[in-house]
């Protein structure tokens, strides 16, 4: 029996529990976790970002970038891209056992997005049922999907996003929109969709959004058996049971991100798999540092703090005395004329007495201080960007056109794909790096997980389909 009678939904013409594993990119979410998710008849998620791909052995393919120019490591990307996600398709695939269905997770602004959607697409004919995207907005979306005859499924915040998408291009595929993933700003962990308008320091009510999302989908004809998937935040499902069988939602799908981490087939390491049971409240902060502009949420580990902490250490600079820029830099600069109020001039001047003696500038016309150790790694790590993002805020790197933003390289980021690949390979957990959505601290609380017990996958389904 499932809880308060949820059932099963029709998703790509077969039965599926509204269950749906969250793709997480860079290796969180592999064949293992998709393949088993979709045996237990839910909807797992093979990410297709930066996926493992494998040697004749069966081992892991290291991916190292030794092209020069940042442009042939992009083409290196892509290729590692289409490699490693064919190959999580195929093995998640015979693992599933033809039981549920499996989507493809891609983000739309991760460098080479179109050609590597669509060259996994061309090679995993008949295995995916569908693909969710988001992370930008991804019109050319619907016209992919109808190419290769699977189901699209944009991931929005806001009604407003999703009207959008609608009568820009959806609109001319609505038979193969399988569903619309309303990712909540404030509890989904990775990036997240805060518009403008939203205050990050202020939580809203998903419930009342979700309604405005679904009253948009109503309006443009899309019929209410396609699902919403409500995505941030979800732990029990009896805390939801007000949106199940609610004709004012109409069809409600749930998406478990971080939950299913802590599982036997979770690729994660043993490392992060542990972390995961000694989070607080709190301890997943809501942060800007993401090479891509958007939000994201991750773990406020050693890695995160030394990010605050760098910002913190940024002083507003002109090239000229104007304002209150009426003396000039002394340290971290070395002999070139920067103007500072007097105020910064000391704080500058305390930071480089504690170390932090290099002066970097950011395109915000302010500059961090850092110690010359961050700044020889900062500076490599731009140096040997592989193009990884669309648009890349730490290496001013873009994907088409010239190849450059045209924006100074900002030093208050970081390379994500570094960060993420490492964290995801047995790297250090304090020192990279770790997404969580907001309710990972719940792993401490719930005795599901008490005297260390990891679930397998089927277990954790089973457990969710009884409320708890």
């Amino acid at each position: 029996m499932s809880f308060k009678g949820l059932k099963p939904i029709l998703y790509g013409g077969r039965e599926v529990w509204p269950l749906v594993e969250g793709g997480k990119g860079v290796s969180a979410t592999n064949h293992a976790s998709s393949g088993a998710w979709a045996a237990a008849g839910g909807i797992g998620t093979v990410s297709a970002v930066n996926a493992d791909s494998y040697d004749a052995e069966g081992k892991i393919v290291p991916q190292v970038y030794e092209q020069l120019t940042r442009k042939e490591r992009h083409e290196q990307l892509i290729r590692f891209g289409i490699d490693g996600a064919v190959a999580q398709v195929r093995r998640a695939h015979e693992i599933s056992g033809g039981q549920g269905a499996i989507n493809i997770n891609v983000l739309w602004e991760m460098g080479g997005a179109q050609p590597i959607l669509e060259g996994v697409l061309e090679q995993t004919r008949g295995l995916v049922t569908g693909v969710t995207c988001g992370a930008g907005m991804p019109y050319k979306l619907s016209e992919i999907a109808a190419r290769f005859g699977v189901h699209y499924l944009p991931i929005v915040s806001s009604g407003r996003a999703f009207r959008a998408l609608w009568k820009r291009a959806y609109h001319k595929v609505p038979e193969l929109l399988g569903a619309v993933v309303y990712e909540d700003p404030w509890l989904a962990g990775g990036h997240n969709g805060l518009s403008n308008a939203e205050d990050p320091t202020k939580p809203e009510d998903p419930y009342p959004r979700v309604k405005a999302l679904r009253d948009v989908m109503r309006a443009e004809g899309v019929p209410d058996d396609v699902p919403i998937v409500m995505a941030g935040g979800v732990w029990f499902l009896r805390e939801w049971d007000n949106w199940i069988d609610n004709p004012e939602l109409g069809s409600i799908a749930f998406q478990f991100g971080t939950r299913p981490l802590l599982t036997h087939e979770s690729p994660i390491p043993q490392g992060w798999k542990d972390m995961l049971r000694t989070l607080e409240p709190g301890d997943v902060l809501l942060h800007r540092f993401s090479p891509t502009g958007f939000y994201s949420s991750a773990v406020r580990n050693p890695f995160l703090r030394g990010l605050e902490a760098r910002s913190e250490r940024q002083v507003p600079y002109s090239k000229v005395e104007a304002g209150e820029h009426t003396v000039k830099l002394d340290v971290g600069v070395k002999g070139k004329n920067f103007w500072v109020a007097p105020k910064d001039l000391e704080r500058a001047r305390t930071w480089a007495n504690a170390g932090f003696t290099e002066g970097l500038r950011t395109p915000d016309d302010t500059i961090i201080f850092v110690d010359p150790a961050e700044r020889d790694w900062i500076r490599q790590d731009q140096a040997d960007c592989m193009g990884c993002l669309s648009h890349c805020g730490f290496s001013s790197w873009k994907d088409h056109d010239d190849y450059t933003t045209g924006r100074l390289a900002d030093p208050r980021s970081f390379c994500i794909q570094k960060t993420l690949q490492d964290i995801a390979h047995g790297g250090p957990v304090d020192e990279n790096l770790a997404f969580a959505g907001h309710a990972a601290y719940r792993f401490k609380q719930d005795p599901f997980y008490s005297n260390n017990f990891t679930p397998t996958v089927k277990e954790l389904v089973d457990r969710i389909l009884t409320g708890d």
